[in-house]
């Protein structure tokens, strides 16, 4: 072999090795990008991902939404019982020489209840317009005593003192109702005496109900008495 065919050799052996390493610098250059991209879709995915989470509904907000949907089956009551006869005996007794201190309070207070009478239920409301029950115990213990009763059901039954005994009930107590398959007490009203009622039921409004009444009797869970109402405590 002469000198002229070792150089040639030599020289295609040269340019084989440089061009043949970087393919392969390419190859790992190519992989690595690759990565890269597989890198940054797996971040946009992610985000994506948590964006889907911040559609889901407020936990905060699920009590509330459950408590609209969780509707009462209050019965039909065709008309508010007349409340005229407790009328006569407040005024019965404040032309007695032993005139009870309550009396005058207890009249302010069928007084209100009266104004409230056939407002239409509004889950939610708090004025004539529409109202719940819970604010219509709100607006009457406000406008009658300036006491400030929790917004919910549940949450006034935390208030007072606890009245177990339905015949140990009080005029101006709050009486409580398990009505509803999710929230307990899921209703309440408000006690003014001979066994009735005052309450906004969600099939009628506003209206007078009877404790005697199977479905208010099996659902009755007791009362609370609220401090200083009436000038009586437990």
């Amino acid at each position: 072999m002469n000198i002229l065919s070792q150089f040639l050799m030599i020289l295609i052996a040269s340019v084989f090795f440089i061009f043949g390493c970087s393919s392969s610098s390419n190859s790992v250059r190519y992989k690595t990008k690759g990565e890269q991209t597989n890198n940054n879709d797996s971040n946009t995915r992610f985000p994506s991902s948590g964006s889907n989470d911040s559609i889901v509904p407020d936990s905060s907000n699920i009590d509330e939404i459950s408590d609209e949907n969780d509707s009462e089956e209050l019965p039909d009551e065709t008309q508010s019982i007349d409340i005229s006869s407790i009328m006569q005996k407040i005024a019965i007794n404040k032309d007695s020489k032993n005139l009870p201190a309550d009396n005058s309070i207890k009249e302010k207070m069928l007084m209100e209840i009266i104004k409230y009478l056939d407002t239409p239920y509004k889950y939610g409301g708090n004025s004539k317009n529409g109202i719940d029950c819970s604010a219509f115990t709100q607006a009457i213990f406000q406008n009658t005593f300036s006491v400030i009763l929790l917004r919910s059901a549940k949450d006034q039954y935390t208030q007072g003192f606890v009245v177990d005994d339905r015949e140990k009930l009080q005029f101006g107590d709050l009486i409580f109702f398990n009505t509803r398959r999710r929230v307990r007490p899921g209703h309440v009203g408000i006690y003014i005496g001979d066994n009735l009622f005052a309450h906004s039921s969600s099939k009628n409004g506003v209206i007078v109900s009877s404790l005697d009444l199977d479905y208010y009797s099996q659902r009755f869970m007791g009362g609370r008495r609220i401090e200083g109402i009436m000038g009586s405590k437990m």
